[in-house]
């Protein structure tokens, strides 16, 4: 699905590159889960739980099979893997292609908004827009989760 699509092919991800990322992704248990209709894979999302500033997870690919567009299943798989990660933390980080105008229309009406820019970042040439979906600063979660410890001999706390 993925090789044969020209986004994925500008970012030189053929169809054994992307076997072993995703071989790689299961090793690290990074959570990758496929849509599938009988025996057809219909789309798929791969993430990680603290993939952002170890609070925040990132999607890091989402995709749908051609025939899948515009059937809910790209929507339906981001909000499975958001659900997934703000369990963790209030926050799901992505990047977006600066050209991919269709993906940022998708991630804007999911709640998505731009709050960076990365030139250069992934391939010569092409700008990653950084976009974040909130529920809540760091704080309110670090503050539910903080249990102090004993501070080590010779530091104060």
């Amino acid at each position: 699905m993925v090789a044969g699509e020209p986004l994925w092919q500008r970012y030189g991800i053929s169809e054994g590159r992307a076997r072993r990322l995703i071989a790689a992704a299961a090793r690290r248990r990074d959570p990758v889960y496929v849509a599938v209709q009988g025996a057809r894979v219909l789309g798929f999302v791969w993430f990680q739980l603290d993939g952002t500033f170890a609070y925040s997870g990132y999607v890091r690919w989402i995709g749908t099979a051609a025939a899948s567009r515009r059937k809910g299943i790209g929507s339906a798989l981001m909000k499975f893997a958001e659900q997934r990660i703000l369990r963790r933390g209030p926050n799901v980080f992505l990047l977006v292609s600066d050209f991919n105008r269709r993906a940022q229309r998708f991630y804007r009406a999911r709640g998505y908004g731009r709050v960076g820019v990365l030139t250069d970042y992934v391939i010569p040439g092409v700008t990653e827009l950084v976009y974040r979906k909130t529920v809540a600063p760091i704080s309110i979660l670090a503050k539910a989760r903080f249990v102090p410890q004993r501070a080590a001999k010779g530091v104060r706390s």
